[in-house]
């Protein structure tokens, strides 16, 4: 697909908005399930299970990355289909983009070693290689404008809402006595 292309889907997409906003409001799912022992498979649309597992020291066989390895590789192909698009939209043209993400965990708040250490990443940092001929000036409004509308990196940075609930058996696990009054 051409810069040209992407252009055109992408301002044919926003008009479409434009003419009825109830169309900017969509779901993506995804469903999981646990397979054996820490390898899990993941289902997203109509795509083939994508296999997710963990390297032998966290238990697995590694046969897929795991999910905190997942996390990193949205947050840079999200980048570099944003600075796609936008570089479209924005007639900047565009030769190429690399991101190169880092988790820094500790596994004592995995493990629950350590109840001052959250189990999560304690910082993401990553590094974005631009191939251009474009100038630093329209670049930079280019970074700024990614860095500013990138879905996973506003998920990864924004406190958002996530709540769960579990079930049993197919039915759902009664709450315990104290949460009950």
């Amino acid at each position: 697909m051409s810069q040209a292309t992407v252009k055109q889907a992408l301002l044919a997409t926003i008009a479409g908005i434009n003419k009825d906003p109830r169309t900017a409001k969509v779901v993506f799912r995804a469903g999981s399930r646990l397979e054996e022992d820490v390898r899990c498979s993941a289902q997203i649309r109509d795509f083939p299970p994508m296999v997710i597992d963990e390297p032998p020291a966290l238990g697995g066989e590694d046969a897929g990355a795991n999910p905190v390895e997942l996390v990193l590789a949205a947050l840079g192909t999200c980048q570099e289909i944003m600075y796609a698009a936008y570089a479209s939209v924005m007639d900047i043209p565009l030769d190429g983009v690399e991101i190169t993400a880092r988790g820094y965990l500790d596994l004592r708040g995995l493990f629950g070693l350590d109840a001052d250490i959250p189990p999560g990443y304690q910082r993401v940092s990553f590094d974005v290689d631009i191939r251009s001929s474009a100038s630093d000036e329209d670049l930079r409004r280019l970074i700024d404008t990614v860095e500013a509308h990138c879905p996973v990196l506003d998920i990864l940075t924004r406190s958002v809402p996530v709540q769960g609930k579990a079930s049993v058996n197919g039915r759902p696990l009664a709450a315990p006595a104290s949460d009950a009054a």
